[in-house]
């Protein structure tokens, strides 16, 4: 299903935090509601395609309130209230690149079709319970994952918001790629300073535009 990631799922797949991590899953979505539903743990590398990955976006897990998860970070349903961080991304988005956002719609996949890869560092979490996956198996995943990122030879953007996401700074080495860091825009965090006013996604579209590349429309 996630054909053109082939590459990399190959070359975890038979690693032992691989196996331990699909033990885990196993029972815990066996025994415990889970989100996201498991046929969309996956989808942000089902939406995007590595080949043409422009952005990446790191998440620190899924949201956990009912109906709110759907595999990509910071994304919610259609239909669904906008959680208190993304309707702050949307109000950085129309401040920094002077768009109409769409309130009613939390929904980011437009993004993920052009290349925005929206991922999130544990793929999984325990219903109402924030963080209840941290596992070190999923540290090791997502390392090998940013080294595999980092490999890509096209320019990418990594937009690194908040103290977590900045921790994988130190794997971005490839001279074709770019780090953007800011505060996080949850609230607590946003209203403190730091992420209104930082224009990550003007930035983000100068750089990819400057090496030759079409910028990401923001417009959900």
């Amino acid at each position: 299903m996630i054909s053109s990631w082939a590459e990399f799922f190959e070359s975890v797949k038979d690693k032992d935090y691989s196996k331990r991590l699909k033990s885990f899953l196993d029972q815990e979505y066996a025994t415990h509601q889970c989100f996201p539903p498991r046929s969309l743990m996956f989808n942000a590398f089902e939406l995007t395609d590595p080949k043409t990955l422009k952005v990446v976006i790191i998440g620190q897990d899924p949201y956990h309130n009912d109906g709110q998860a759907m595999g990509l970070s910071f994304s919610v349903p259609r239909g669904m209230d906008l959680p208190p961080s993304l309707r702050n991304i949307y109000r950085e988005i129309e401040s920094d690149v002077g768009i109409q956002m769409d309130y009613s719609s939390g929904d980011l996949t437009p993004w993920a079709k052009q290349g925005v890869l929206l991922y999130n560092a544990r793929l999984s979490v325990r219903a109402h319970m924030p963080l209840s996956h941290s596992v070190p198996e999923y540290d090791e995943f997502t390392a090998d994952l940013m080294k595999y990122l980092d490999g890509l030879p096209q320019t990418i953007v990594f937009l690194l918001w908040g103290s977590f996401a900045k921790k994988f700074r130190n794997f971005i080495v490839n001279p074709q790629h770019f780090a953007i860091e800011s505060s996080h825009p949850s609230p607590m965090s946003a209203n403190r300073g730091g992420w209104f006013g930082q224009r990550p996604f003007s930035r983000c579209n100068s750089i990819l535009t400057s090496h030759g590349a079409s910028p990401i429309d923001w417009k959900n």
